[in-house]
Order: C-alpha cells, then sequence, then structure tokens
C-alpha cells in the first residue's frame, strides 16, 4: 500500500479516490454526524465511547448507516492498523468518523427526498500534527468570546456531534481579529461560557474543576476523562453556569479536546487568567492522563515526531 486508505461505503480504498458527490446532504445541508478519536502508540483511545455517542446522534437525527456500531468501530481499528505505518514510531493518527444522509440528486437544496436515502458513511485519518499545539503547552491558550453566540439547545440539541459550523466561522473570524492564535469561546444568549468549536472549557477554583452546564455543550469524551481522572488527583468536579467574570478570576482554565487531550488556558479576552501560566493542577491531570494514556503527553506534543 503506497498511501493512507479511506472508508466510504462499505469499502477501503486509497485516500486519493476517496470522492463525495455534490448532491450528497452532508454537502448541500451540512447535515453530517461526526466523531473524532485519536490513538496513543497507535491503538485508538476510547473508540468504543465514541462510536457510541455516534450512534446515539444517528438515532435522534433518523439516519441509520448500513452498517452497525460494532463494524464501525471494527473498521475503525482497521483503517488505524492500515494507515499507522505511514507514521514514524513516535507520532499518532487523529480518526475521523462521519455520516450523512445521502445523495439526493432530485433537488440539490431541499430536505426532500425522491426516495429512500443510502446514508454516506466515511472514516479517515490523518497524522497529528503535534507543532500545531506546543505554543499551547508553553504559554497557554487565549480564548475569546466573540459576539456571536453558541446555537441554543432549543434549535439544535447539543449532544450530538455534528458539522453545522457556519456558526463558529464567523466567531472565529472575530476572534482571530483579536489574536490570530485565539481560540473561540462562545457565550450563550443569557452570557454563560459554553464551549469550543474542537474542545470543552472548564476553570479550576481551589480543589474544583467546573464544567458549563451540560444542557449547553457536547459533553466531551476528554471531558469525562478528566471527569474520571478527578478523584484521582483530589480534586471536585461540578456542573454549572458561569460567566466570564468567572473565567478572569479563576485559579486556572483548560481546554479538553482529542487531538492533544488538554492544554491549559492562560488568558480571556486579552486578560490574565490566574498567574497567566500553566498551573500545578493542570500538570497533575494531565500526568494522571498520561498514565492511563502509556506515554508523557505533553512531551508527545512538545518534541514528538508528527508525521
Amino acid at each position: 500500500m503506497s498511501e493512507p486508505l479511506v472508508y466510504l461505503n462499505d469499502r477501503f480504498v486509497p485516500a486519493s479516490q476517496a470522492k463525495l458527490n455534490i448532491y450528497d446532504l452532508g454537502l448541500v445541508l451540512g447535515a453530517t454526524l461526526t466523531e473524532m478519536t485519536r490513538t496513543f502508540r497507535h491503538r485508538p483511545f476510547r473508540a468504543e465511547e465514541h462510536v457510541a455517542r455516534l450512534y446515539r446522534s444517528l438515532k435522534f437525527s433518523g439516519i441509520a448507516p448500513s452498517l452497525g456500531p460494532k463494524e464501525m468501530l471494527a473498521r475503525t481499528n482497521e483503517l488505524a492498523e492500515a494507515n499507522a505505518q505511514f507514521l514514524d514510531p513516535d507520532g499518532d493518527l487523529g480518526i475521523v468518523i462521519f455520516v450523512t444522509p445521502g445523495e439526493n440528486s432530485l433537488y440539490a437544496g431541499s430536505a426532500v427526498s425522491a426516495g429512500p436515502l443510502r446514508p454516506t458513511v466515511c472514516i479517515h485519518s490523518f497524522p497529528l500534527r503535534f507543532e500545531m499545539w506546543r505554543h499551547l503547552f508553553m504559554e497557554g491558550a487565549h480564548v475569546v468570546t466573540p459576539s456571536i453566540r453558541h446555537i441554543p439547545p432549543q434549535c439544535v440539541e447539543p449532544k450530538m456531534k455534528h458539522r453545522s459550523r457556519l456558526h463558529w466561522w464567523l466567531a472565529d473570524r472575530q476572534s482571530q481579529a483579536v489574536d490570530p492564535r485565539a481560540i473561540t469561546l462562545l457565550l450563550d444568549l443569557d452570557g454563560n461560557v459554553t464551549e469550543c468549536a474542537g474542545s470543552n472549557f472548564v476553570i479550576v477554583k481551589g480543589r474544583t474543576i467546573v464544567s458549563p452546564s451540560p444542557r449547553n455543550i457536547l459533553h466531551g469524551i476528554s471531558l469525562q476523562t478528566v471527569k474520571e481522572l478527578a478523584p484521582q488527583i483530589g480534586m471536585e468536579f461540578v456542573e454549572r453556569d458561569f460567566q466570564p467574570y468567572d473565567v478572569v478570576n479563576a485559579d486556572e482554565a483548560w481546554l479538553t479536546t482529542t487531538p492533544y487531550c488538554m492544554t491549559p488556558c492562560t488568558r480571556i479576552n486579552t486578560t490574565s487568567i490566574g498567574d497567566g501560566k500553566p498551573g500545578p493542577w493542570f500538570r497533575k491531570m494531565i500526568a494522571a492522563w498520561s498514565g492511563i494514556a502509556g506515554l508523557d503527553i505533553e512531551a508527545q506534543v512538545l518534541e514528538g515526531a508528527s508525521s
């Protein structure tokens, strides 16, 4: 095999041959459910939970792909094994699964179908580019809250991970006008902190990790990992509304996400959080996470190979 594989509609194909039809409703309507996991030492991490969440989203959305959860997990593991050969020994993969309702060539601007749809299923991977995130571990993230607000849960159920993301594109343009490296953190209509486009956001006050209300966010697998590890390092995990005022006055803040697991957040809207440096609770949590991952996560980002 001379190039990575992609699983697309019931078969593996070389990545260069993986194409979507222009009438696919994932393109026409942005109707795409998705998940992303990553590997540690070339083995997928918590892939079962990502697949399970995907199928909960699919059920809610009324999309029934041709393969079930066990098959989806098996194809994910096969893809990881096949594409790991293109990595350096210290590299790892990001693995994306997405499902759309399928193609509708009758009328490209409508959700109405001429007949039963055949959902599009794709699994693909990419090398994790650790150099993209090194500054986050060295300096901490800078989050910015733009004027664009989070889509209310009354409109789109936040428990689904999906790709209807034009509002994120607009929000990022505002945030990056403040700081080209800024990460957008959206507020809800009442001014409560919600989440970032690719990560959950939490604050630390004393020994307590505070996560936004679960009604407003996607409860990430990485966030769940933090929740599970908290008692092991002597911390409490709670969920409640909080505002940028609370972020500014927190001891620490973190982002949790699949590609780099977690990173400190040291500024919000140009104002320092805590002393403006990665804090001691972050060090304890990333060390605990490294223990279950079987490698030093921070060292991999700072020093590891990416392809």
